[in-house]
């Protein structure tokens, strides 16, 4: 383990000495929320110090076993604690890498995906579809839950656009680095010469806002339009304005939601949706202004990054924020995302790792 990472680690057990007194005034719960705030730091710096004694006591036991192999009569016992001990504390190591490195609070929310047709036509759409598809399969797997808040469907199949609420632990810290251009190469259904063709679709991945905290909209500035929604439905949907679509004018922003019989409930959907997109304004000129500063491994998450091409003549998936290519295309359009997910995860705390050793040494 690095030694900048030893030196934060040694203030955690400081910091639990500290939090332990604090909780223990008799005056502490004159103040709930202080009490509130308190506890929940005491409870992530109990974790990584308990994490941190074990680690040390293993080291302890590692050094301790191999004082041991000049012993005949101890040393087979010697090998298999110095096998033991050396296993743990790699994984113990990699365990308190990963709880020192900052969070997100948004990583734990559900979230918000939008598909949209790009560059490409009616095999854009097509593509559109295939993502929706892929991304579902994935939640699936994963035991979340699917909600299709709107769709603009081809007239040849596929989508122009659908956005879905992805509800689920972690969704949003799981999926957040889909965002941006996604190309395929393959020969569409329509080609009759066997031509290879390229189009793209653009990915959005929005965290959920938290009510409390969610942006203060002023109902002043938004324009709510009712409409009957189209395609699937039944006769019910198709005969009332139930879909509702929101218009934010200061910024233009539109959001839309045509999926229950419900106006309410529409209007209440539309209406986190829009949130979950000023937001993610608000974020990406941030973020816009930090690249100036600084560019990421793993990208802004803009729409107009090409992070990812699709070759189906391959078999080729290549995400090219990370150079990874994997030769399962067909079983990933099925959902099988996760080691494409776990590199991006990967690669982001790699990231993080260096800023906190570049922050350490300044």
């Amino acid at each position: 383990m690095k030694p900048f990472l030893r030196h934060q680690l040694d203030r955690y057990a400081v910091r639990l000495e500290e939090l332990d007194f604090l909780l223990s005034r008799e005056d502490i719960m004159a103040d709930m929320e202080q009490y509130r705030v308190l506890s929940r730091e005491h409870a992530e710096v109990t974790q990584i110090a308990g994490r941190y004694a074990r680690l040390r006591q293993r080291e302890a036991d590692l050094e301790g076993a191999r004082g041991m192999l000049d012993d005949p009569d101890m040393a087979e016992m010697a090998q298999e604690e110095i096998a033991s001990a050396e296993a743990e504390l790699q994984q113990l190591a990699d365990e308190l890498q990963r709880l020192l490195l900052p969070k997100d609070p948004d990583d734990d929310r559900n979230a918000f995906m939008e598909i949209r047709a790009g560059t490409g036509g009616d095999e854009s759409a097509l593509f559109a579809g295939d993502l929706a598809r892929m991304y579902t399969r994935y939640c699936e797997r994963a035991g979340w839950r699917c909600e299709v808040v709107s769709a603009n469907e081809s007239e040849l199949g596929g989508y122009k656009e659908i956005v879905f609420r992805i509800v689920g632990d972690k969704a949003y810290g799981r999926l957040r680095f889909e965002s941006g251009g996604h190309r395929v190469q393959r020969v569409p259904a329509t080609e009759t010469q066997g031509r290879i063709h390229t189009s793209a679709c653009t990915v959005a991945v929005l965290p959920e806002p938290d009510e409390a905290q969610a942006v203060q909209i002023n109902p002043a500035d938004l324009r709510i339009d009712t409409y009957r929604a189209s395609g699937a439905g039944g006769q019910h949907i198709n005969k009332t304005d139930s879909a509702v679509r929101i218009t934010h004018i200061p910024t233009g922003i539109v959001a839309e939601c045509q999926d229950d019989r419900s106006q309410h409930r529409n209007k209440a959907k539309a209406l986190q949706v829009l949130s979950a997109r000023i937001q993610e304004k608000e974020r990406s000129e941030q973020a816009a202004k930090d690249a100036a500063m600084r560019k990421g491994l793993i990208g802004s998450g803009d729409r107009s990054d090409r992070i990812r091409t699709y070759n189906f003549p391959q078999g080729r998936l290549t995400d090219h924020r990370i150079n990874l290519t994997l030769y399962k295309l067909l079983a990933i359009m099925e959902g099988d995302l996760g080691e494409v997910l776990d590199a991006l995860q990967h690669a982001r705390e790699a990231e993080q790792l260096a800023e906190l050793e570049v922050g350490a040494a300044a």
